[in-house]
């Protein structure tokens, strides 16, 4: 199984959506979260207990802004969304992994290494990018301020220890067709593994 990771912004959903295109069982962590934290799920019902009414949108759903926000700026919170949250992920993950047909998998972990989590997998592949691309990106599309963004990307594993920790590293620092070129030489050299 290959563990799909990188810093905000760095184009994983992008990357592991033409891994998808290639046939691939592509898992994200992200996805599973906002699924096991939909109104009615065990893990909504704790966040609600353990945060107040304070962490709920007019519509009854999760204030997902006020959340980041909160657990960007104190890390006890962060921590207690995170032994909320992260083990009903891993359990999820594991059961969709297992039924996996595909000749290899990819689990799609934005915080693997922050969680300690690669153990879970066989190879950690990194999408890298620049500091300045990251923050452009985020910017453009979540419509962060310039703090929000410098708080979540302190709170990632820093770009030099991600890559030192890679097997393999795609590089979205180009157009979209040499991103698609990477991942299908990947996915060539995965099948290859998977044969073996």
């Amino acid at each position: 199984m290959i563990g799909l990771t990188g810093g905000i912004g760095s184009g994983k959903s992008t990357v592991a959506g033409y891994f998808a295109d290639l046939g691939i069982t592509i898992v994200d962590a992200d996805q599973l979260a906002h699924a096991l934290a939909a109104p009615g799920e065990p893990a909504f019902n704790s966040i609600v207990a353990s945060f107040g009414n304070a962490c709920l949108s007019p519509d009854g759903t999760l204030d997902r802004a006020w959340l980041r926000r909160r657990i960007h700026t104190n890390p006890e919170d962060k921590q207690k969304l995170e032994d909320i949250l992260h083990p009903a992920i891993r359990t999820r993950m594991t059961e969709l992994l297992d039924k996996s047909e595909s000749p290899y998998s990819i689990a799609v972990i934005p915080l693997l290494l922050e969680t300690g989590q690669t153990g879970l997998v066989d190879r950690i592949l990194v999408v890298d990018v620049s500091e300045a691309q990251q923050r452009a990106r985020v910017a453009a599309r979540d419509g962060l301020s310039d703090d929000e963004i410098a708080n979540i990307m302190l709170s990632q594993t820093d770009r030099n220890t991600r890559l030192s920790s890679a097997d393999d590293v795609i590089s979205n620092e180009l157009d979209l067709e040499s991103l698609q070129a990477q991942v299908e030489t990947l996915h060539r050299q995965y099948l290859e593994l998977a044969g073996h």
